[in-house]
Order: structure tokens, then C-alpha cells, then sequence
């Protein structure tokens, strides 16, 4: 089993002997397949719950019932396939996120990861009896001290932890695109001030409170760098995408093998957020205005513009994972230009806690 060198990711009574959490990538990216087999290497395998129900019969005509029934089914099929830590990552912007957070704590899920929002309601939803552990994803101080300061005041719910994301991620950010774009919003001027507010919070709560950071981090001296800052664990999703357990078609993996640097580009989501992916003709006809607009067949997101919109990012998602590209795209992390082969989850593992010795 993995080592790292004895730096293992606690989450309260959850250790994880690989102090990484595999990033939740919808629509469909990982699923039980990845997500057990990165849980099986030590690190914490995460489900995206986004548009999960894809595959069920009645997905347009009655989402929140599909989502969940496939939810339950693909958490059960991860618990069959590992007894590591498995996680699902629900976004709060999603329709049917309280639905979706019943469903993984009644399943016994270990962790949620809340992102895309505010979980401010998110402790509600948890009954007495369940272990769950409540992690939300922010991209600033000012968004933990907001979702801590509600859930001690009106749950008496201390975060479980923390992922701080930053704005080198793939798909979907919580930053504006000048951010994105500005040195100082990079992942490693973000950890400082979010470690030092965690520090003193912990001091007054008497209560360890992890952090996890994520976006961009590629190689195990990635990883170093990341843990010396004061993060307890790393989010990657990229390096995961690029591995044969991953659940996406073989099409949407060779996106990321075949990327130069200049393909990983910006775009403006319908959804009213920016979010970088691999460039690809699909995403050339919705600059060019040759998309009709977006006819919106399940209303999942809840600051989505539908009907102003070129194309539905659901659906383009969708194909995407099913390997059909020239209707849709990938989502990617800044780094991805740099996959060059499609390995396991094991090997990946391995090679970066080799990396990570070695900096040491």
C-alpha cells in the first residue's frame, strides 16, 4: 500500500493513506469505475452527481427522480468495487442538490463535496444517525467564513473540511475571467490567508478543521509544494481523466493526450460562470454564432440562461463523455496539455508518490 512518506489525509475518523482527493467530474467523467479505483489506491475516489441519470429511461421527462435512482445505483456498484473512501460531488447551483445530498447521506456516502454555490442549508439535510462528512468547495476566505459562520450558528455543524479551489481547475470556476487571468489568484497565494483563517478557527473551535487544495496541481513536487503551503490534502482531476478506469469514452480521454498548450482555452458557460476546456470545433461554431439556440430539456442548473443560450451545456456534456465531440467538448484543467498517455490509476499513483519522495 501507498506510504507517502507517513502523510496521510484525516478527515475526522476517515484517513486516507494517499493524501489525494480525486476531483468529481460531471457529466459522467467519474463515476463508480474511477472513483473506486482511485479509493482502492489509498486516495478518496469522488462520484459526480451532475446529470448522473443521463443513461435512465425517464432522464427527460422526469430528472430528479433519474438523477437519484442513478445516484444510489452507482454508489452501490462503487461500494461493491472498494472499501476506500468514496465521496460525491453535488453542485449547489444544480435543481435537485437537496434531493441529490438525501440520497448519497441515505447510501452511507463517506464524503460530500459541495461546490458551485454556497451549501448554506447543506447540515439540514444530514440525519442524526449518519457519518457523512460535509465538505464544501470555495474559492476565497470570505466564502468559508460565510458557510462556517451559518452552519455553527444555525446547525451547530462544524465543516468537516474545506477544498479550496483555484483557477487553474478544469470545467466550471469561481472566479471572473480577469481573475483567472491575474497572478494573484493563483492556488498558492489563496492557501496562505485560507490556512491562517483555518488555524484560528480551529484554536476557537477546538476541532481540526482539513484542507484540501486543488486546481492545476499536475506532478508529486506539485503535491509537496501544495502540503508544505499548509493544505492537508490535493484535489486532481486532470490527471485522472487520462486513465483506463476512468468512465468517459476512450475519444474524450485522446482529447487530452492529443492537446497542445494553445488548445486549453477559456469559455463563457451558459451557466453564467467561466470555465476552461479543450478547444475544439464544437466550441469554434458557438463563437461563430452557428449554433441555434439552446432548446432546455431538463432545467438542471439553476443560474443557467437556456433559452438565451447557443448551445445546453448538459447535452454538450453529455456527448462529450460519450465520445461524441463534434457535439460537444471537454472540460479540462490548465495543465492537461501536458497528459501525454493514457495510463492506470495505479500507475499514476505510483509515479506520483515516486515525484513526491523525490522532492522531499
Amino acid at each position: 500500500m501507498h506510504k507517502w512518506n507517513g502523510k496521510s489525509l484525516k478527515i475526522g475518523d476517515l484517513v486516507a493513506e494517499t493524501p489525494i482527493v480525486q476531483g468529481g467530474m460531471g457529466i459522467g467523467i467519474s463515476l463508480s469505475g474511477l472513483a473506486s479505483a482511485v479509493a482502492n489506491e489509498g486516495g478518496i475516489g469522488v462520484i459526480s452527481a451532475a446529470g448522473i441519470g443521463m443513461d435512465q429511461p425517464d432522464f427527460g421527462t422526469d430528472y430528479i427522480s433519474a438523477n437519484n435512482r442513478a445516484l444510489r445505483k452507482i454508489i452501490k456498484r462503487a461500494r461493491e468495487l472498494t472499501n476506500g473512501i468514496i465521496g460525491v460531488n453535488i453542485m449547489v447551483a444544480a435543481r435537485n442538490f437537496d434531493e441529490l445530498a438525501k440520497s448519497a447521506i441515505e447510501e452511507g456516502i463517506d464524503i460530500i463535496f459541495a461546490g458551485a454555490g454556497l451549501p448554506l442549508n447543506l447540515p439540514s439535510l444530514k440525519t442524526a444517525s449518519s457519518k457523512t462528512k460535509l465538505i464544501p468547495i470555495v474559492s476565497s476566505v470570505r466564502a468559508l467564513k460565510v458557510i462556517t459562520k451559518k452552519w455553527i450558528d444555525k446547525y451547530n455543524y462544524i465543516p468537516d473540511g474545506f477544498v479550496l479551489e483555484g483557477p487553474m481547475a478544469g470545467g466550471h470556476l469561481g472566479f471572473s475571467k480577469d481573475q483567472v487571468e491575474d497572478g494573484e489568484f493563483s492556488l498558492e497565494n489563496l492557501i496562505v490567508p485560507v490556512v491562517e483563517e483555518l488555524k484560528k478557527l480551529e484554536k476557537s473551535l477546538g476541532q481540526k478543521i482539513p484542507l484540501i487544495a486543488g486546481g492545476g496541481i499536475y506532478s508529486g513536487s506539485d503535491i509537496k509544494k501544495i502540503l508544505d503551503l499548509g493544505a492537508d490534502g490535493v484535489q486532481m482531476g486532470t490527471r485522472f481523466v487520462a486513465t483506463h478506469e476512468c468512465d468517459a469514452d476512450i475519444k474524450f480521454k485522446e482529447m487530452y493526450v492529443n492537446a497542445q498548450k494553445s488548445d486549453i482555452r477559456l469559455i463563457q458557460s451558459p451557466v453564467g460562470l467561466p470555465g476552461r476546456a479543450v478547444h475544439n470545433n464544437f466550441i469554434e461554431e458557438v463563437k461563430k454564432g452557428n449554433k441555434t439556440p439552446a432548446k432546455c430539456p431538463y432545467n438542471c442548473i439553476v443560474t443557467c440562461k437556456g433559452e438565451q443560450s447557443d448551445y445546453c451545456i448538459a447535452l454538450a456534456l453529455i456527448n462529450a463523455y460519450k465520445g461524441k465531440l463534434e457535439n460537444g467538448f471537454a472540460f479540462a484543467g490548465g495543465n492537461a496539455w501536458r497528459v501525454d498517455k493514457i495510463t492506470s490509476v495505479k500507475e499514476l499513483v505510483d509515479s506520483l508518490e515516486a515525484e513526491y519522495i523525490a522532492a522531499l
